[in-house]
């Protein structure tokens, strides 16, 4: 598609959108520089170089722009069983943003071709000391394992996070939320003991009470819990 980098990049700026780039700016919190292209465009372009020679795409892409390592992250996440190890572990270590996080964590469809592998794989991410590592593992478990099998798996894995930053508490508070709302008193036991920080448990109990899923005898009670 694309016949060096510096006509990759070139063909992106000719798709900015300065209103969306300070849109983006006042939301996204990255050290790259954001162009300003609109996320269904960067998924198009994903899919047509996932479609084309991805390999030399892959060689060969940058870390300067927001949107190449976004672009980056969904050809990656669609790469085969055989490829993704080899891209992966270099590539988390680049995300420092929730959107990449997010975008790339959800697109991770291989996942659902042998789950009890890649939940082994993105446990061991639990331990981490960065905000981003970490949220990437507690991404992928809220996509792909909010399941009974991993339920309380995935609350041993929570005990275990001693990182106390931002990004990394909601995603804690956005999963224990979802395991609430398919699994109301196994996440209401685990509520009652868990030693989660207070802003995480409150998030958690915020973004219940949020949830048009949640009833509101359930939201009344749940409130009761809320640290001081």
């Amino acid at each position: 598609m694309f016949q060096n980098y510096n006509e990759f990049i070139n063909y992106l700026f000719s798709l900015q959108d300065l209103k969306y780039k300070e849109f983006n700016k006042k939301l996204i919190f990255t050290k790259y520089e954001i162009i300003g292209i609109q996320v269904p465009r960067l998924r198009k372009i994903a899919k047509e170089i996932i479609n084309s020679n991805y390999k030399m795409f892959l060689d060969n892409v940058g870390s300067t722009y927001f949107e190449e390592v976004f672009i980056e992250g969904l050809v990656i996440a669609s790469l085969p069983e055989s490829e993704l190890m080899s891209y992966l572990p270099k590539f988390i270590l680049k995300i420092d943003n929730w959107s990449i996080c997010d975008s790339f964590c959800n697109s991770l469809k291989i996942i659902k071709s042998n789950p009890s592998k890649y939940f082994e794989y993105f446990s061991e991410y639990i331990p981490n000391k960065e905000e981003f590592t970490v949220r990437v593992a507690l991404v992928v478990f809220l996509n792909f394992y909010v399941d009974k099998e991993y339920l309380y798996k995935i609350f041993e894995l929570i005990d275990q996070i001693k990182l106390d930053k931002y990004y990394t508490n909601m995603a804690i508070a956005w999963l224990l939320a979802e395991m609430f709302i398919k699994y109301p008193e196994e996440t209401k036991r685990y509520l009652t003991r868990t030693k989660i920080n207070n802003f995480t448990f409150n998030k958690t109990i915020s973004k219940i009470n949020d949830s048009y899923r949640a009833s509101e005898d359930v939201k009344i009670k749940l409130k009761e819990l809320r640290r001081k």
